[in-house]
């Protein structure tokens, strides 16, 4: 994929000099994707991505850029600046590095970490008046339910992805300079095709009645906290609209107010499904390693030791900041968006397979045929 042409960057400047401008990292994923089509109603959206990765929606121009290269920025920054010019209202900084399968990757570091502080000390050299980052709430200790977190709560990171987060949100601190900084820390995405790792996962089990999908290696009453796609856009449309109000530095919690268990999940995935309640049984951590170790071992990839061992963690959110500043709550819930996730799951299971990139059952492969 290669960026667009200085003639193009001026040529759009010119067709829409009385809008202002946004920069969407990550553009092509699946939330810069939504947030640059709500944005470009009102605003010019410039989308930043890698080259090889999908172009951004066409609601946005796309400069290619390396955000590990201090020299690629520079040069993608260039470019903008001479199509644009140099004042830009907001950045959504969505790139980072992730990796569900819990492995330690320098990636983290080189990617969201020092590529952040990277793209922050490039941007001082422009008028930037905000800076969004996409953090995450597994940056918090782990609560208990009906214990909410608020975001002066205690951060306890267990593993690399909200490690870079919180590293990543210290340099942002320490290097905006005179942006005003919005730190969303944002609970597990999903939207009405499923489109979350966990949920999908959970969804295949006890669709296609695995022995796995009755037992679970923690208490079934605790689970993680999700937030709707639309909802999310919500709250990144609002942050941007609201940046002159806001205080120069902010945390703000964005998910779903309650949380729903383990357990419950699976009892309305198991009655969307076939109709009934699924039964599930606690293991202790040491059988479900070595079930676990031995799935990986014959082919069943999704269930790791370090899920086991994070399997008790438990995060409830506070959104009381995000009601006040950003006059937000979300209008949609994991519990009443999954019987839409499993009605296009039935109509189509093929296509929800792929949508959710698992592999699907050979019988499903078959039928297509």
């Amino acid at each position: 994929m290669e960026s667009i042409t200085n003639e193009t960057l001026q040529n759009a400047g010119a067709r829409n000099s009385n809008k202002e401008v946004i920069l969407v990292t990550g553009s092509s994923g699946l939330i810069g994707t939504q947030i640059i089509k709500r944005l470009s109603k009102n605003y010019r959206v410039i989308g930043l991505d890698r080259v090889g990765d999908p172009f951004p929606p066409p609601e946005a121009e796309c400069v290619c850029y390396n955000i590990a290269s201090e020299e690629s920025i520079r040069a993608a920054m260039k470019r903008i600046s001479y199509g644009y010019g140099d004042k830009i209202a907001s950045v959504i900084h969505l790139a980072a590095y992730y990796d569900f399968s819990g492995k330690p990757s320098p990636l983290y570091e080189e990617v969201t970490v020092k590529g952040t502080k990277k793209f922050i000390e490039v941007l001082q050299e422009y008028n930037v008046e905000q800076f969004i980052f996409s953090s995450t709430n597994l940056i918090y200790k782990p609560t208990s339910p009906g214990i909410k977190i608020a975001e002066d709560c205690p951060l306890a990171p267990n593993w690399d992805y909200p490690e870079s987060k919180v590293d990543t949100e210290e340099i942002i601190r320490d290097n905006r300079g005179n942006m005003s900084a919005v730190l969303l820390r944002i609970a597990g995405v999903y939207d009405d095709k499923g489109h979350s790792i966990p949920i999908a996962h959970q969804v295949q089990r006890i669709y296609e009645k695995q022995f796995t999908s009755h037992f679970f290696s923690g208490d079934t009453s605790h689970g993680n906290v999700f937030l709707h796609l639309n909802d999310l856009v919500d709250a990144l449309e609002k942050t941007v609209e609201k940046r002159k109000e806001l205080p120069e530095e902010i945390a703000i919690n964005i998910g779903e107010p309650t949380t729903p268990g383990y357990e419950e999940l699976q009892n309305k995935i198991g009655k969307l499904i076939h109709g009934e309640e699924w039964e599930t049984y606690e293991v202790p951590k040491t059988v479900a390693k070595i079930g676990s170790w031995s799935m990986n071992l014959f082919g069943d990839p999704f269930i790791k030791p370090w899920m086991i061992d994070r399997a008790d963690d438990h995060y409830e959110l506070d959104i009381s900041r995000a009601k006040k500043l950003l006059d937000w709550e979300p209008r949609h819930s994991l519990m009443d968006t999954l019987p839409e996730i499993i009605k296009t799951l039935k109509k189509d299971p093929l296509t929800w397979y792929k949508e959710n990139k698992l592999e699907a059952p050979s019988a499903l492969e078959k039928e297509k045929k």
